[in-house]
This record gives C-alpha cells, structure tokens and sequence, in this order.
C-alpha cells in the first residue's frame, strides 16, 4: 500500500493499522512490529509511545491497562532522511516517500469510500484540515517561503493526528 492510501484511509476511518481510540496497548503491540520508545509520565499517568514515524499517547484505564488518547502520523520526520521510511515499509507494508502534498492527498481521498467533510482553519503558518466524523486532523503547511529540503515544503501535509472525541456527560 502507498503511504497516501494509507493516510486516505485513515483520514476517513479514523483507524490506523486497525487501531483507533480506546485500542488497548496489547493490541497495539499486536498490530505493529516495529521498533519504539515508551515515556511515561510522572506517577504512570500516561505513557507515550513513539515508533519513529507515528507516536501513540496513552492514559491509564481503571485496572493495569493503557488505552490509545491520541496517535500522531509524523511525516515531517521523513524530509531529512529516507531511513524511517524504509524501516517503516519494511515492517508494516507501507511505503511512504519523504514529501506528501496536500494535493496528493486531496486526489486520494477523492478516490477512497466515506470521505468526511473537512472544515478548514488557519493555524499560522500551517492549515488544518479536521475530519468531525473520523476525529481526524491534517497539519498542512502554508507558508509559500517554505522550500522542500530537509523540511517539508509549502503545500506538503506536517502531519495527522487522531484525537479522542469529547466526552459528554449526563
């Protein structure tokens, strides 16, 4: 699978690599075989896990077990260096090249099932493209004195972030 495939799919599903808000850590260490770095905070109230390319943050559920808050795909960390996504396809199945467009993105999506509506916000400097449905955000960058290097460039996405949907109490 391509890198933007891959990101397509998540943008809509809010699920990578069948993971989603509220994986437990089994399953995530199920799902990915690759190596990673915990930190956990101080007292164990919450352990953050980072393979490189995508970063997890987990809390603490009630019993031993950590469950997913938030999971980053980080696709400026590919810009300096070809290395993590080598490493990343090598044991997951996706190739991701070190640049992404938002444009690139943009055509996958409109070739993938159950796109979600998309509101767009300035965030100086970059534009955020946020999924309600899926709970998914996209970084782009939007600064046209931004060259592809050994950063990503105006026009590329930064990166995408699940996040937990707000709980709403009785």
């Amino acid at each position: 699978m391509t890198g933007v495939e891959f990101l397509a799919s998540f943008l809509a599903t809010g699920e990578l690599h069948g993971l989603r808000v509220g994986s437990t850590l089994a399953e995530v260490d199920r799902a990915l075989r690759h190596p990673f770095v915990d930190v956990v905070g101080e007292e164990g109230a919450w352990l953050r896990r980072d393979y490189g390319l995508v970063e997890f943050a987990f809390n603490p559920e009630p019993g031993p077990e950590w469950v997913v808050a938030t999971a980053t795909i980080q696709l400026h960390r590919l810009a300096p260096d070809d290395g993590p996504a080598r490493s990343w396809a090598r044991s997951t199945g996706v190739g991701f090249p070190r640049y992404t467009s938002w444009e690139e993105l943009r055509d996958a999506l409109s070739r993938t099932h159950g796109v979600p509506e998309l509101k767009v916000t300035d965030q100086g400097g970059f534009l955020q493209y946020r999924a309600a449905s899926s709970h998914v955000s996209v970084l782009v960058v939007d600064d046209g004195d931004e060259e592809r290097g050994d950063r990503v460039g105006h026009g590329d996405v930064w990166s995408l972030d699940l996040w937990a949907p707000l709980r709403t109490g009785r």
